[in-house]
């Protein structure tokens, strides 16, 4: 017999550079559960992070679907770079099945900054997510629905320098609070320029140290409204 919506809850993951955080949602995205996290590992390799995830979910509630969030570049759900991670571990890797095999139930990997996006935006018209943290995502989708994912982290912004080191956590780090800011008056107006995009959505830690005015359509939001995206990919993806 098939499972209602109302009995589908879905594992859905979140794989950071820093932590691995994972909760149950509905079929609505509703949080049906606290996040829980683990350290990620270092040389966080495949089978190291499968490791962490199992230890992470060990003792959660039944679930029937996994939704997955990865830092790096995703294509039908095999993993082709992991900038934060270690690519040279990652390139190629079916991690969809890796982790079906291990968590015995289906899975689907996409772009961590897709599912952010998948979870936050309005669902019309022309709408773009950035993430800033360890480095820099971006998701862009139309009426809702996710384009074809561009790195836009690893183009030149300044010189020779990509976004992830213009703009992450390291160079935040070493330009300090106003420097970065600057950095990020720069970036957003490239964005812009680039994109013309209807509404901006900005999330991830360091989105909170923004310190200048934005334009009426770009909104900060957290990373629990975007955790609702690993409902809504089971239901806009196929």
């Amino acid at each position: 017999m098939a499972k209602t919506t109302a009995q589908i809850k879905i594992l859905t993951i979140d794989i950071g550079g820093s932590h691995v955080k994972a909760t149950l949602l509905n079929s609505e995205g509703k949080l049906l559960m606290d996040y829980e996290k683990v350290v990620t590992p270092v040389k966080a390799t495949p089978d190291k992070l499968i490791v962490a995830i199992k230890t992470l979910v060990k003792d959660f509630p039944a679930y029937n679907k996994i939704s997955v969030g990865f830092p790096g570049f995703v294509k039908n759900g095999i993993i082709k770079t992991a900038p934060n991670l270690g690519t040279a571990y990652w390139a190629d890797v079916d991690f969809t099945k890796k982790l079906q095999t291990a968590l015995g139930k289906p899975a689907k990997v996409v772009n961590d900054a897709d599912l952010q996006g998948l979870g936050v935006v309005s669902g019309k018209g022309l709408e773009m997510v950035i993430t800033l943290g360890t480095g820099f995502g971006t998701a862009v989708l139309l009426d809702g629905n996710l384009l074809p994912h561009l790195e836009l982290a690893h183009h030149p912004i300044a010189k020779n320098k990509t976004y992830d080191e213009y703009i992450g956590e390291k160079a935040y780090k070493k330009a300090g609070k106003a420097g970065w800011n600057n950095r990020m008056k720069k970036v957003l107006k490239v964005v812009k320029t680039v994109f013309n995009y209807d509404r901006l959505y900005i999330s991830g830690g360091n989105a909170e140290r923004l310190t200048f005015k934005l334009d009426k359509n770009i909104k900060i939001v957290s990373n629990q409204d975007g955790i609702k995206g690993g409902s809504r990919l089971w239901l806009t993806q196929k």
